[in-house]
């Protein structure tokens, strides 16, 4: 646990099963040392014997992660300090690329910009009829550069195309499940949430060693990542820091 302002993190292991979950006061958005922290939360559960499936969600009822925190985006200075917000996204994906044990999703509502780069990087999501996704970044004068990457493993090119030339639009939690991104959809969280139950039960009856090895099979031809998410990283760390980005970060923090 730590400050609110920089959001909260815990888990909790037992039977095998480790349940992680995040928390942030705007929506569940992601301050950069949020971001670290469940970088290395990720990689450590990762190498934990006593941990063979990883369920990750985040806190309250309503939004499931809101992206980038505008008060860090707003508080970027140079293009140096904008690279490292944006790696903070870069290295949370690599680390669930690389982890070792499946990391399954739990998505109560809205997801945005990096939010939907978290869906997306998830090796199995369920959610809610509440639950909706955009990829706002091209209307603050940026994109969604290091998320792409992981929406295009798993929706394609054309589902990218659709969420990144149509950033002032929702779509539903049926829409992102027909394009791959979200696995199974209920009508509200307690049907979700006993579905997760007994499908985490089953997967734990699995071959520990079975599961680490599909997971790894699954994520085969994704090694460029290391070195483009990085990169994609840089991009976004210098748009910005434009005029337009600065203007309408404001107009909708000021909301």
């Amino acid at each position: 646990m730590t400050d609110r302002l920089q959001g909260s993190l815990y888990t909790k292991i037992d039977k095998k099963l480790a349940v992680t979950t995040f928390g942030h006061p705007n929506a569940n958005s992601f301050p950069l040392e949020l971001l670290n922290r469940l970088t290395k939360e990720i990689d450590a559960l990762s190498e934990n014997e006593e941990v063979s499936i990883i369920l990750l969600k985040s806190e309250g009822d309503r939004a499931f992660c809101a992206g980038a925190s505008f008060d860090e985006l707003l508080a970027v200075s140079n293009e140096e300090e904008g690279k490292r917000f944006f790696e903070g996204f870069a290295h949370l994906f690599l680390a669930m690329r690389r982890c070792k044990k499946l990391i399954i999703g739990r998505a109560q509502g809205k997801a945005v910009g990096g939010g939907v780069g978290l869906l997306a990087t998830l090796d199995y999501v369920f959610a809610t009829e509440t639950a909706s996704i955009k990829l706002s970044e091209l209307s603050l004068g940026i994109g969604p550069f290091v998320i792409a990457p992981a929406i295009l493993r798993k929706a394609g090119q054309a589902t990218l195309n659709e969420l990144f030339m149509a950033p002032d639009q929702w779509k539903s939690a049926y829409w992102a499940q027909q394009k791959g991104l979200i696995a199974r959809v209920f009508e509200n969280t307690k049907d979700m949430d006993e579905a997760i139950d007994l499908f985490i039960v089953t997967l734990l009856k699995s071959n520990p060693v079975a599961l680490s090895e599909m997971k790894r099979i699954t994520w085969q031809h994704t090694e460029h990542w290391e070195q483009e998410l990085i990169n994609n990283a840089a991009i976004s760390g210098k748009l910005v820091l434009s005029e337009q980005t600065r203007l309408m970060l404001e107009k909708l923090k000021n909301k």
